[in-house]
């Protein structure tokens, strides 16, 4: 069975930097491409990047210059790097499988609140 394990959140300034890790146990990343979600309250999950095993990656134009999606296959982890914050920023972030088709349970998620 595949788990997600998301960690890295906290609070932090506007302009902060933050990095998440997904921790993916079970066999999914080498099959299937990773994306990392976000939440904010009373709105839908988005996604807000991709990447595949082989690294292609592709951005939300929100977080497009400012995210960096990576992979270390070895350790079944995927990370976000985020640059820049801003408040908009604010939410809950979780990983999954890129496609819906393809989801699996969700995690608790990792949050993330940027604020002064």
């Amino acid at each position: 069975q595949v788990q997600f394990v998301e960690s890295g959140g906290g609070l932090v300034q506007p302009g902060g930097s933050l990095r998440l890790s997904c921790l993916v146990s079970g066999s999914i990343f080498s099959s299937d491409a990773m994306g990392w979600y976000r939440q904010a309250p009373e709105k839908q999950r988005e996604l807000v990047a991709t990447i595949t095993y082989y690294g292609r990656i592709e951005y939300a134009d929100s977080v497009k210059g400012r995210f960096t999606i990576s992979a270390d296959n070895a350790k079944n982890t995927v990370y976000l790097e985020m640059n820049s914050l801003k408040s908009e920023d604010t939410a809950v972030y979780y990983c999954n499988a890129a496609a819906r088709a393809y989801w699996r349970d969700w995690g608790s998620g990792t949050q993330v609140t940027v604020s002064s």
